[in-house]
């Protein structure tokens, strides 16, 4: 076996982040492909929020080391306030401190070959950069999205950290890896003295063990001679950039013009992020008798959810043009309609309409929403809705990107 270190932040039995799926998916699937790997993370009290059971999902073999870290904010910090020197370029600095030597020891205790480092804790990219310099092993850098963009990070000495790493982790790196072709494009205009094959796109993926035919065998389709169907949409939602304000007004004039009623449809808008926020907004519009706001549930009952409704909702507006939400190839998994409230430019518009789904609105625009959802709920109805063929299924699981880092692991050892 090939042997590998991935350094991530976002690890079990950290919650509240879609990233910890793409590196236990890694660090579970490539030893289907001859590597074995290895975890880096931070101590768990370095986690804000956390949840045992994920804990459960390491597979036997996995060894997983765990480096002292603090978090600025809740550990030193005085009323969340703290000096910024001790937060570049983020709240987990300390991590740094105790990674190098841990890192040391395990690359020359297991003889590893590849080191991997996740964004978009900016210190994970910090730590592979130090090891790089030391020890000379090969590099990937998985930046995920844009580490910086025009508004972000926003203090000046918290930015300027960021461009240094940012650009010496380009210029030292083996290979740079991005979500999202955008992501891609934008490093390569940013960077155009730098070998554009040093640039690739792996995208997420769902997680084939989140869908156990055995767990999931009592759901069944909706009952095709119901009235009611049932929308969802499922993670997080904004007030910028995932707005749902423009959605909800046009359920309100659907419902004032008796095209919906609470007697036909029924939509969830779980784990928002914001509940109350949300839950005040919905009582603004008057749909509350439709639109239920609802808190987060365990992971596994949220792909269960998933498999239980007629149709599956996307916000992505212009503010995440460059990226991808993770939940979208779940959504591809649970084979079921998709309608897009997006920044119909955006990447995750491209990706919907690459896969077939043309069933997209913008996001901002009441009108827009009405015809696009009087559309998509006819189809769904008529059971004319398009749905996940089974070569793009296959394509978006997590074990086929897997497969994708484990080539590019080998590109850059030999």
């Amino acid at each position: 076996m090939n042997q590998a270190l991935l350094i991530a932040y976002h690890f079990p039995p950290q919650a509240g982040s879609s990233g910890i799926q793409r590196t236990l998916s890694f660090s579970k699937n490539l030893r289907e492909q001859n590597w074995q790997a290895s975890v880096l993370s931070v101590n768990s009290a370095a986690y804000e929020s956390q949840n045992a059971s994920q804990l459960s999902q390491l597979p036997e073999n996995l060894k997983v080391w765990r480096a002292w870290a603090l978090d600025v904010k809740r550990h030193l910090g005085v009323f969340g306030r703290y000096p910024e020197i001790l937060a570049l370029p983020d709240r987990w600095a300390s991590w740094w401190i105790c990674a190098i030597p841990l890192g040391l020891w395990i690359i020359y205790k297991n003889q590893v070959k590849v080191i991997w480092t996740t964004y978009p804790i900016a210190t994970a990219h910090l730590i592979g950069l130090t090891l790089k310099f030391l020890t000379k092993k090969a590099w990937v850098a998985d930046f995920r999205d844009p580490m910086t963009q025009k508004n972000y990070p926003q203090g000046k000495w918290q930015r300027k950290t960021f461009l240094w790493i940012e650009r010496k982790t380009i210029e030292r790196c083996d290979m740079a890896v991005f979500t999202t072709q955008s992501a891609r494009e934008i490093y390569r205009h940013r960077f155009p003295q730098v070998a554009q094959e040093k640039f690739e796109v792996i995208e997420n993926g769902y997680d084939e063990d989140g869908f156990d035919p055995f767990q999931l065998k009592s759901i069944s389709s909706p009952n095709e001679e119901k009235r009611k169907l049932s929308l969802l949409h499922s993670g997080e939602l904004y007030s910028e950039g995932r707005d749902p304000t423009a959605f909800l007004k046009a359920i309100a004039a659907l419902k004032l013009s008796q095209y919906l009623s609470a007697d036909t449809l029924r939509i969830v808008l779980r784990a928002t992020g914001d509940d109350q926020h949300f839950i005040a907004l919905v009582l603004e519009y008057g749909v509350e008798d439709i639109v239920f706001i609802e808190p987060h549930i365990a992971y596994q009952d949220a792909l269960r959810e998933m498999l239980t409704v007629d149709g599956l909702l996307v916000f992505q507006g212009s503010a995440f043009n460059t990226q991808i939400p993770a939940k979208i190839y779940e959504y591809f998994r649970a084979r079921k309609p998709i309608l897009g409230l997006l920044d119909t430019s955006g990447e995750t518009a491209r990706v919907l309409h690459t896969a077939g789904f043309e069933n997209t609105v913008n996001m901002t625009s009441v009108e827009d929403i009405q015809a696009g959802l009087t559309r998509f709920l006819s189809q769904v109805k008529l059971r004319e809705a398009y749905t996940a063929s089974d070569e793009l299924v296959a394509s978006s699981s997590r074990k086929y990107r897997a497969q994708q880092l484990a080539k590019i692991f080998s590109q850059i050892v030999d």
